[in-house]
């Protein structure tokens, strides 16, 4: 007779099948489930040698799946860098830039992200002369939260041989003043002008930060992540031969789905999907931009902006160019995720994708559209006619003012900026994801404000028609994520067969007020049938 490994529990346990927490049992045997059942139809599972753990009342569930996060840009983030979400002023950030450059004594370059102008209150962005005037002798190169614009300082520019006479990069900006000098801000691509020089890391750093990672994510339940390509700005941070080693040292405690850039080489994607293959690692499909983002005028609308009237913003690549590479990746059978955040960058992403299927017939790829900031109604029934999923960051709506959307869109389109339930309730298939590290990974931050629509105030709710349920915010943070890279029949759901990636979380989200989801921890994840993390001795 077959043995379970262990034996959980509980009064309340979610499976993912139903809408609400059942009191039942899970008997695991090694990395699968063997059974969920009642208590006394589990029994015959139990020997001498399994460890059974009771958890009364606390919520067991599958493990958070986070359908669209940066790994080595969220790894530098937290572990090479000064964060700047607390400031209230460029004083504040700059002083926070000081006194953590005074601890960092073996790096030259000052890394920093989180800041926000329009947080501030400021309209303008901040220049190279205000870093200069504290610490002009270090370069400096500071992320925006939304991770569109860096801002730096002279000695940087220097180093990046930035100069007045610098011409901007293809879909970047080099901002200048009436002078014709650099600012100190760079939009996009530019970015990288300073960062491929900034993220000159060893690799025994670059795998520090993966581990890293891995540890934060089984302390918040997180057992499966879709690490998608992070930009232009960011390839030098692209390590992917680190996750190979680390999945061969039997190393990985988070199941990871890679995305490297959709660029038309085609040769080098299939290369990686036959390379990463194993149940803890594979080649998810390709990611790419289509457009920017609203704050910076770089989303693409299909209308003017209100404070722009001279701009729709614009795509990051040809059109023409973009068709080819879908057209190619569709025939080769790769999934694809375009970064989608204005209403025109949707229409074009839904207009590739059914083209795609005009040219190569139409299959089960599970193509996304990322973000999706602000759509217009008229395409909101084509995902599901297209079989596209919208993916949705529920705290990105939060993550600044309201008026960094609602100045530069007509009122028109306002009941549409950061849907959520409109998409599900159309029948399109949406994942979740927190898209860190421009927020933070902590699940419960996506759930919170899905189920509350909280603004960045956390006093007043933003377009709350678009809340959803608790049951609907966590399938999407589970099982949905796992149909989104093909594994619903392993991941995302507590059922027999599919691999044991549970965890338990401090108190019941469906029994406590929507304030203490906030609040609630995870006291044990299981990753493959293994305690990964367990905060206190579960009774």
């Amino acid at each position: 007779m077959t043995v379970a490994t262990k034996i959980i529990k509980g009064n309340r346990i979610f499976t993912g099948l139903a809408n609400e927490p059942q009191k039942l049992a899970i008997a695991i045997r090694d990395n699968r489930i063997l059974a969920v059942d009642h208590w006394e139809n589990i029994v015959s599972w139990q020997g001498e040698s399994t460890e059974v753990i009771e958890v009364g009342d606390k919520l067991v569930m599958p493990g958070f799946h986070d359908a669209h996060m940066h790994i080595m840009l969220g790894s530098v983030f937290s572990t090479q860098a000064v964060s700047l979400f607390d400031a209230t002023s460029a004083e504040e950030a700059i002083q926070m830039v000081v006194d953590y450059a005074k601890t960092q004594t073996t790096r030259d370059w000052i890394i920093g992200t989180g800041w926000d102008h329009t947080a501030w209150g400021d309209t303008v962005f901040p220049t190279r002369e205000q870093l200069d005037a504290v610490l002009k002798d270090r370069p400096i190169v500071l992320l925006h939260a939304e991770g569109h614009y860096g801002w730096v300082n002279t000695k940087a520019l220097a180093l990046a041989n930035i100069t007045k006479d610098t011409k901007n990069p293809d879909y970047g900006i080099i901002v200048k003043n009436e002078n014709g000098e650099p600012t100190g801000i760079l939009i996009e691509t530019a970015i990288s002008m300073a960062t491929d020089l900034a993220y000159d890391f060893s690799k025994e750093t670059f795998k520090e930060m993966v581990e890293s990672f891995l540890e934060k994510a089984a302390k918040l339940g997180i057992t499966s992540v879709n690490d998608l390509y992070a930009s232009r700005a960011h390839e030098r941070l692209q390590q992917y031969d680190i996750y190979k080693e680390l999945d061969e040292e039997g190393c990985l405690t988070t199941r990871l789905h890679v995305y490297p850039p959709l660029n038309g080489d085609m040769g080098k994607a299939r290369m990686l999907r036959t390379l990463f293959n194993s149940e803890k690692l594979q080649l998810g499909g390709l990611k790419q931009f289509i457009d920017g983002v609203v704050t910076g005028h770089t989303a693409y609308m299909l209308d003017p902006y209100l404070d722009r009237p001279d701009s729709v913003g614009d795509v990051a690549y040809p059109v023409e160019t973009l068709e080819k590479w879908v057209i190619e990746a569709d025939y080769n059978g790769f999934a694809i995720r375009f970064h989608t955040i204005g209403d025109g960058a949707v229409r074009l992403g839904l207009d590739l994708y059914q083209k795609a299927q005009q040219v190569n017939g139409k299959r089960d790829a599970r193509h996304s559209l990322e973000h999706i900031e602000i759509v217009s109604p008229v395409d909101i029934p084509r995902f599901k006619e297209l079989g596209v999923m919208p993916s949705i960051q529920p705290y990105h709506m939060a993550l600044m003012p309201r008026e960094s959307h609602t100045t530069r869109v007509g009122e028109e389109k306002q009941p549409y900026i950061y849907p959520n339930k409109t998409l599900i309730d159309s029948g399109a298939i949406v994942p979740y994801s927190s898209d860190y590290p421009i927020v933070p990974l902590e699940p419960m931050l996506e759930i919170y404000h899905a189920v509350t629509r909280m603004d960045i105030t956390l006093k007043d709710t933003w377009n709350e028609q678009e809340k959803v349920t608790l049951a609907q915010a966590l399938k999407a943070y589970t099982q949905v994520p796992a149909y989104s890279v093909f594994r619903e029949q392993e991941l995302g759901t507590l059922e027999v067969g599919k691999f044991a990636d549970i965890i338990v979380l401090d108190r019941d989200l469906f029994a406590c007020p929507k304030e203490e989801i906030l609040e609630t921890e995870v006291v044990l994840t299981l990753m493959d049938g293994q305690k990964v993390w367990e905060a206190v001795m579960v009774k």
